[in-house]
C-alpha cells in the first residue's frame, strides 16, 4: 500500500496564524508536531511502501524539512504542484507515479490536516477498506455523524443486506440546510464526507480517463525514466503540464459518476479541524468551555465557550461569550464562534487590497 497525503491547501480559514508559505498543516496547532508529521506518524504503522506528499511550489521546502526526520521509516517523495488545481489533478498524479512502478499498488489518499483522535482504530478501518479496492471498488470514508453537521457534505449509502460494509453510494449531497442536516441523522444511511480514499492505482486511473478524459490525457504526457522513483526529473514535465490542467475535486469529476463507488463507515473521533471553531471539538476545555492555545497564562472572569490563541501572553477574558481571539505579531483576529467560517472572506479581501504580506 502506498500512502498519498495531500497538502497543498492554504487553510485561509486559521488566518491569522494560518498563512500562504505556512499554512494549517505545517503548523502546531495543537502544540509538538505538525498536522502534516501526525498524518505521516499515522501512517507509519501500516507500513507503507512508500509516502508520497503533493504540496505546492510555495509550501515544498518547509514540507521537505519537516518530513526528513522520517525518511529512515520511509520513503516519502515530495511532489511540488507549480499551481494548485484542486484535488483531482494531485490525485492523478500521484497515481500515474505510483501505477508506473505499481499499477495494482493500492493508494491511501489522505488531507495532510485532519485530526483523528482513534488512530488504531483509524488504522483497522483502513485496511477493512483496503481488501474492498483490492477488489477494483473506489472506496471513501465515510464519518458516522455525531450531530446534525451544515459544514460537511454527506454520503447516502445503501444499506441493505450488507452486514457492516463497505455499502454502495446511493449519492453525494451537498452541505444541506440545517431541517436537511437532521433529516439525514435521523435516516441512519449518511455519513459525512471525510475526503479519505482508498483506491488501486490503475483503477483510479481508468475512471479518471472514463470520467475526465481531458485531465487524463494531460496527465499521460509525463514520459517516466528508467529509474521512475526519480521524482527529480518529472519536476519541469510537472511544471508544464499543470499550465493545461483546469482545476477540479475528485468528488466532482470521478466520485459522484462512477458507478463501483462504496463507503466504509468511519468511527474513530474525526475532524477536519476547518475553522478556529473546531478546535473545541478536539482539545479539552475548561469547565467553562473555554480553549487557550500557546499562551501564558489564561484568567477568564465571567467568560465562557472562547478560544484564544494568545502568542505566549497572559490572556484575560471579561464578560464575553462565544469568542474567537487569534493574536499574532502582525494581524489580530476578533470574531464571534459562529462567524468562523468568515475568516476566509477576510483572506480575500486582504488580497482585493494589495495587502500580500498578510496573506
Amino acid at each position: 500500500m502506498y500512502a498519498v497525503i495531500l497538502a497543498g491547501g492554504s487553510g485561509t480559514r486559521f488566518w491569522p496564524l494560518s498563512r500562504k508559505r505556512n499554512p494549517k498543516q505545517l503548523m502546531s496547532v495543537f502544540g509538538g508536531k505538525s498536522m502534516l508529521q501526525r498524518t505521516v506518524e499515522r501512517v507509519l504503522p501500516l507500513k507503507p511502501k512508500r509516502i508520497l506528499v503533493v504540496t505546492n511550489a510555495l509550501q515544498a521546502e518547509e514540507t521537505t524539512r519537516q518530513l526528513r526526520e522520517y525518511q529512515q521509516a520511509c520513503r516519502i517523495d515530495v511532489i511540488a504542484e507549480p499551481v494548485g488545481r484542486n484535488t483531482a489533478p494531485a490525485i492523478g498524479l500521484a497515481a500515474s507515479i505510483i501505477a508506473r512502478y505499481d499499477p495494482a499498488g493500492v493508494m491511501l489518499v489522505l488531507p495532510a490536516d485532519h485530526y483523528i483522535v482513534q488512530e488504531e482504530k483509524f488504522r483497522t478501518t483502513v485496511l477493512k477498506a483496503r481488501e474492498a479496492a483490492l477488489n477494483g471498488y473506489l472506496v471513501t470514508m465515510g464519518i458516522v455523524p455525531a450531530r446534525p453537521e451544515t459544514g460537511f457534505g454527506y454520503i447516502e449509502a445503501e444499506m441493505e443486506e450488507r452486514g457492516a460494509g463497505p455499502y454502495p453510494v446511493r449519492r453525494f449531497v451537498e452541505k444541506p440546510n440545517l431541517a436537511k442536516a437532521v433529516e439525514f441523522l435521523d435516516a441512519g444511511n449518511f455519513y459525512w464526507n471525510s475526503g479519505m480514499f482508498i483506491w488501486r492505482a490503475d483503477v483510479i486511473l481508468d475512471n479518471l480517463l472514463a470520467h475526465m478524459p481531458e485531465l487524463s490525457a494531460v496527465l499521460a504526457r509525463l514520459t517516466f525514466s528508467d529509474d521512475v522513483w526519480e521524482l527529480g526529473d518529472l519536476q519541469p514535465q510537472i511544471e508544464g503540464i499543470y499550465r493545461d490542467i483546469r482545476g477540479e475535486s475528485i468528488d466532482f469529476g470521478v466520485m459522484e459518476r462512477a458507478d463501483n463507488v462504496v463507503v466504509i463507515p468511519a468511527d474513530f473521533g474525526w475532524s477536519d479541524v476547518g475553522s478556529w471553531s473546531a478546535l473545541p471539538e478536539v482539545m479539552e476545555p475548561d469547565q467553562a468551555g473555554n480553549v487557550a492555545i500557546g499562551v501564558r497564562e489564561e484568567l477568564a472572569l465571567d467568560a465562557g465557550n472562547c478560544l484564544v490563541y494568545g502568542g505566549g501572553k497572559v490572556a484575560a477574558l471579561i464578560g464575553v461569550q462565544d469568542l474567537i481571539v487569534v493574536d499574532t505579531p502582525d494581524a489580530l483576529l476578533v470574531c464571534h464562534r459562529d462567524r468562523a467560517q468568515d475568516v476566509k472572506r477576510i483572506v480575500e479581501e486582504l488580497e482585493k487590497r494589495g495587502l500580500s504580506e498578510y496573506l
